[in-house]
């Protein structure tokens, strides 16, 4: 019987020991990161610095493949259906998983239940941004206005179930307000829009209007996450306005869901280290943005919860996408 105990005690500690192996050998080949949108995007920006910053870690390549189209679930939909290896990530957004379902018929794939999160790579400084002439100075200003004239503010979009429109449907919906929603065919002509005062506001990533508010074009009346921006302290968020208002726009990085926590682990590390480089955080505030890190569990939960608001949303607001 002891050799039969030896053999067993042998494999059990070959089992036991096969995870960390499995984690400390990853990676061995070159790892794809799929972004679900063409080149140029703050998502592919962000995907090119990880790339860069894995490769000088890893001494493994680490390769962007742009695979744009529907929204994003293309890209994302590959990524769902690649070997769960860990050599086929996703940097992508946290609307093709939370919004797009909802938004969608017949989705290829289920936005939360055939991914894993891994980490949380940026938030967007997404913010409300009013047109000079509107005379308004703040939220509460804002709210006013629309109420006493219902569908007097234009609120611009970039279309139909973008996040531009769930800020200020979520917006309307808290202060029951009702404001006259123009959808454009992307952020660029939206953007057109609000400048050339054809719109009277516009909720989008402060990147996109930096440098018109700057100049005086536009005018900043808040932000739109649960808290401050780190980049903008002073100004204050539309949540101190209106109770529980929350609009958190985020890039994430996501693997298919039978890949193995060891890996998971490793690249939530991974990932984590690389935003907070100090060349990396350089290029963030740039594109105003900011990197919180989160355990890949507490990334899941975020999206959970975003998913779970989002589709009440959308489906009480009978929203569909362009």
């Amino acid at each position: 019987m002891r050799p039969i105990l030896l053999h067993c005690a042998a494999a059990l500690a070959l089992a036991v020991g096969a995870p960390a192996a499995l984690a400390q050998a990853y990676p061995t080949k070159v790892v794809r990161l799929v972004v679900p949108w063409a080149p140029g995007g703050s998502t592919d920006v962000l995907a090119r610095l990880i790339a860069v910053k894995m490769t000088e870690s890893w001494g493994q390549p680490a390769v962007v493949e742009n695979k744009p189209g529907a929204s994003g679930n293309i890209g994302s939909e590959q990524v769902a259906r690649a070997p769960a290896d860990g050599y086929t990530i996703l940097v992508g957004s946290v609307s093709t998983h939370a919004m797009n379902p909802f938004l969608i018929p017949n989705m290829p794939f289920r936005g939360v239940e055939d991914f894993q999160t891994v980490a949380l790579a940026a938030y967007v400084t997404n913010v409300l941004v009013a047109h000079p002439s509107v005379p308004v100075r703040d939220v509460g200003e804002l709210v006013a206005a629309a109420r006493a004239k219902p569908e007097a503010i234009k609120y611009a979009s970039a279309g139909n179930g973008s996040t531009n429109h769930l800020a200020a449907e979520l917006f309307a919906r808290t202060t029951g307000a009702q404001m006259l929603h123009v959808p454009y065919k992307g952020g660029g002509p939206a953007t057109a829009a609000i400048l050339g005062g054809q719109v009277d506001i516009f909720f989008t990533g402060l990147g996109n209007v930096w440098d018109h508010v700057k100049s005086g074009k536009l005018k900043l009346l808040a932000v739109t996450e649960s808290r401050r921006a780190k980049l903008l302290p002073d100004l204050p968020t539309v949540g101190e306005t209106l109770k529980g208002y929350e609009m958190a726009v985020w890039y994430g990085v996501w693997v298919p869901a039978a890949t193995p926590p060891e890996i998971v682990a490793k690249l939530n590390a991974e990932v984590n280290r690389i935003m907070v480089l100090p060349d990396v955080q350089q290029r963030l505030a740039a594109m105003g943005a900011e990197h919180a890190a989160l355990t890949a569990r507490a990334a899941q939960q975020l999206l959970q919860g975003d998913a779970e608001r989002w589709g009440r949303i959308i489906r009480e607001a009978n929203i569909k996408a362009d």
